[in-house]
């Protein structure tokens, strides 16, 4: 599947915004995405809810991507909001991190559903199990910009 992140090379940064307004609407791509404390992605469709924010990494996708047998897995096509140039993402809940000027915390490990055997093809949720990224509740509220640094405390 072919790219749609950002050529950025260096690391820890974000290389890939989305978000979708409805459950099933297309991913829309964003230079900048707002976060709102306590609620999430403005205009997302997972606001408001524990799961308000999906990040996913290069890392975990590259090793999923070879597990797979495929060249690697386009991060926005996961359906996750975030995509950050990173080896792997905190896991435990209540950890938290910053992103441009949002401070997040890991809520939960953000499991592929089956749509993933649908866009990748057959055994791709497999193997992206534990390795399609998190979610995260929003402890302070700020813009997120194709670029900034993600800092794990």
């Amino acid at each position: 599947m072919a790219s749609n992140t950002a050529s950025n090379t260096a690391s820890n940064v974000v290389l890939a915004l989305g978000s979708a307004p409805t459950y099933g609407a297309a991913i829309v791509e964003h230079d900048a995405l707002t976060l709102l404390t306590d609620i999430g992605i403005e205009g997302d469709r997972h606001a408001g809810k524990r799961r308000a924010v999906s990040i996913v990494c290069t890392g975990e996708l590259a090793r999923a991507a070879a597990e797979f047998g495929c060249e690697r897995f386009d991060g926005l096509s996961t359906r996750r909001n975030i995509v950050v140039d990173l080896d792997e993402l905190p896991r435990v809940h209540g950890t938290e991190f910053s992103i441009g000027d949002a401070r997040l915390a890991v809520w939960r490990d953000c499991a592929p559903c089956s749509l993933m055997d649908e866009i990748f093809g057959e055994g791709a949720q497999d193997a992206l199990r534990q390795r399609a990224g998190i979610t995260a509740s929003v402890v302070q509220g700020g813009a997120v910009r194709l670029g900034d640094v993600i800092v794990v405390e």
